[in-house]
Order: structure tokens, then C-alpha cells, then sequence
């Protein structure tokens, strides 16, 4: 006569087979809302950033000031400036990684609001998102212009998202598949090894850039 009554090794192994199908689920629950968290948030701000360059009922210089403020609170400018100074920061003194980080954000600002500016008129529309790692999400994004008629495909513009204890961040972004910070730290590492890797000299440089990049909004 057959057994009817399992085994307990039966039960421990149908057991945590039931604690694996229950993790998987909650983890791929975890990190879709992790996505779409992430999704939201670079919709709704990168809008309200484009809106900003848009409202023409204002001066020029309002739209700059009140740019300016929208992106401090949107990016992790001390974070992008650590990643930029690459392997040169391990031996810039404190203080030349704080006036190094203040002459960045200044250069980034004037940068991000110039590739902005570009785009004013066009609107925003998140396509998906990829999950890096936890708290570390890309989401993709293309810009739609209403008035485009030629047929070619929306422009991509690319949002890494890191999460700062629930804090949601900027920390690059790509259009058309280049990474801006990447970019920057690229051209900086370049630049100090041909300037004997003179933070002061970068800083100096990067006053000057910020100077030149600087263009009113249209």
C-alpha cells in the first residue's frame, strides 16, 4: 500500500521551494517599482525642466536663475564632479576638491542648460527603463518635436538614476548614446596630463568654459 503521508525531508524541500517562488516574486516586484519609480520621476522633472526653458513670459535671466535651481535639486552635482576629476582626485588636496567642485557645477550648469536649450519646444517621452544595479536605474527617454515632419526617429536622450537613501538623483545623462560625465571626465583626464595634472589649471580652464558655453535661452 502506497505511503499517503509525505516524508519530512518531502516537506523541507517543498518548503523552500516555496521560499524561492515567494523571493524571486518580491525581488522582480521590488525592482519594478524601483523602474517605474524612477520612470516617474525623470518625467515629471525633466518636463518641468524643458517648461522652464519654454516659458518665454519671463526674462532671460529669470529662466537662467530659476534653470539653475530646478537642476541643483535634481542632480548629485558633488557626485558627478568626484567622477569627472577620475584618477587625479586621489591626490588634490581637500581643498582643491572643493574649489574644483564649485568650478564644475558652475561649468555643468551653464553645459546642461546649453543641451536643454537646444531642445525647447520638444517634449519628453519615457520608453523604458534598465536597472543596473539596486538604486542604480537608465532610463530611456526620446524627445519629441510636434513640429518635425521629416520622418526620422526621435532623438534619445538617456537618464541615470541613482537612488541616495530613497533620494532619487541625476548623475548623467547621453544623447544620442554619449555619456556627458564620462565625456567630461575623459576630456579633464586628458587635460592634466598635458598641464601636469594642475587641478588649479583645471579649475581656471573650466571658469573659462563655463564663459564660452553660457548662452541665453531662446
Amino acid at each position: 500500500m502506497p505511503e499517503t503521508t509525505p516524508r519530512p525531508w518531502a516537506i523541507a524541500r517543498r518548503a523552500v521551494f516555496a521560499l524561492f517562488v515567494a523571493a524571486t516574486a518580491l525581488a522582480a516586484a521590488s525592482e519594478a517599482a524601483a523602474a517605474q519609480a524612477a520612470e516617474d520621476f525623470v518625467q515629471e522633472n525633466v518636463s518641468k525642466g524643458l517648461t522652464i526653458l519654454n516659458n518665454k513670459a519671463v526674462s532671460i535671466e529669470q529662466r537662467r536663475s530659476q534653470f539653475e535651481t530646478f537642476l541643483l535639486g535634481l542632480t548629485d552635482m558633488k557626485r558627478i564632479a568626484n567622477f569627472t576629476l577620475g584618477q587625479y582626485r586621489r591626490t588634490a588636496t581637500p581643498q582643491e576638491q572643493e574649489q574644483f567642485a564649485q568650478a564644475f557645477q558652475t561649468y555643468a550648469i551653464a553645459v546642461y542648460q546649453s543641451y536643454f536649450t537646444k531642445y525647447s519646444g520638444q517634449t519628453l517621452k519615457v520608453t523604458g527603463s534598465q536597472e543596473r544595479a539596486p538604486g542604480d536605474t537608465i532610463v530611456t527617454t526620446h524627445l519629441i518635436d510636434p513640429e518635425d515632419r521629416s520622418g526620422n526617429p526621435p532623438l534619445e536622450v538617456d537618464f541615470r538614476i541613482l537612488s541616495d537613501n530613497g533620494r532619487l538623483v541625476v548623475v548623467d545623462f547621453s544623447v544620442a548614446g554619449i555619456w556627458l560625465a564620462i565625456e567630461e571626465r575623459d576630456q579633464f583626464s586628458s587635460f592634466l596630463g598635458q598641464n601636469g595634472g594642475s587641478i588649479p589649471t583645471l579649475i581656471s580652464h573650466l571658469h573659462d568654459l563655463a564663459r564660452n558655453v553660457k548662452e541665453p535661452p531662446h
